[in-house]
């Protein structure tokens, strides 16, 4: 992976901001780009963030950044993803973000992915999935997504929202949709990294070349 590429995918897709606008930031290391990018933009937005790290590095940057929990809608979300197909579905949640991620990405208007070219695959399930539970599920939680065929580590400290990151290693997923809805029903989950249907376009810059993938259409 290379830092000018997650670089170069982040002020590409700054063509997509605009004045008065409200902005999700995402987490993690691309998205930090990104924040930097609209930092420098000097546009007049406003942001929410889906965590504290996010919310600090815009706040620092001179960013406005409002408290979710007093917000129905957002215009554009910017987040980065752990791996994404060519249908558009990705898996995020490697800076454990991931419920606050989809809840943001649920009021979005749109939202756009941007990474570079190692985040592409052809089926997901390279990445490990991230799983956020209940502290008090546990172990059943962990139980459970073995016996839908994973491998499950517990990932060290808790989130922004005080549960804990189970790691499960599925290997390649033949039917995303349907290990979401499974993962979905276990008592003590309360969100999965699976963005199946949540992400409109991506950036995706690999050596130097960024490439727009929207969904629906063609690449350009």
């Amino acid at each position: 992976m290379s830092d000018d590429d997650k670089r170069l995918a982040a002020e590409a897709a700054m063509a997509e901001v605009c004045d008065g606008m409200l902005v999700g930031l995402g987490t993690g290391s691309t998205v930090a780009f990104a924040i930097a990018a609209l930092i420098r933009a000097r546009r007049r937005i406003e942001t929410v963030a889906t965590s504290e790290d996010s919310a600090a590095k815009a706040r620092r940057g001179g960013l406005t950044v409002r408290d979710f929990a007093n917000v129905s809608r957002v215009d554009l979300t910017i987040d980065g993803a752990d791996e994404i197909d060519p249908h558009l579905r990705a898996i995020k949640g490697a800076g454990g973000a991931l419920l606050r991620e989809k809840i943001v990405a649920a009021a979005s208007d749109r939202m756009i992915v941007i990474a570079d070219g190692s985040k592409r695959v052809a089926a997901l399930g390279v990445a490990k999935l991230p799983v956020e539970v209940l502290p008090f599920a546990r172990t059943f939680a962990s139980m459970r997504l073995a016996a839908l065929g994973a491998t499950v580590e517990r990932r060290g400290g808790p989130t922004d929202n005080g549960n804990i990151i189970l790691d499960a290693h599925f290997g390649a997923i033949a039917d995303p949709a349907a290990l979401a809805l499974a993962i979905a029903e276990v008592p003590g989950v309360l969100g999965h990294g699976l963005f199946l249907d949540e992400v409109d376009a991506a950036y995706i810059a690999e050596k130097g070349v960024v490439t727009r993938l929207e969904r629906g259409r063609a690449s350009g």
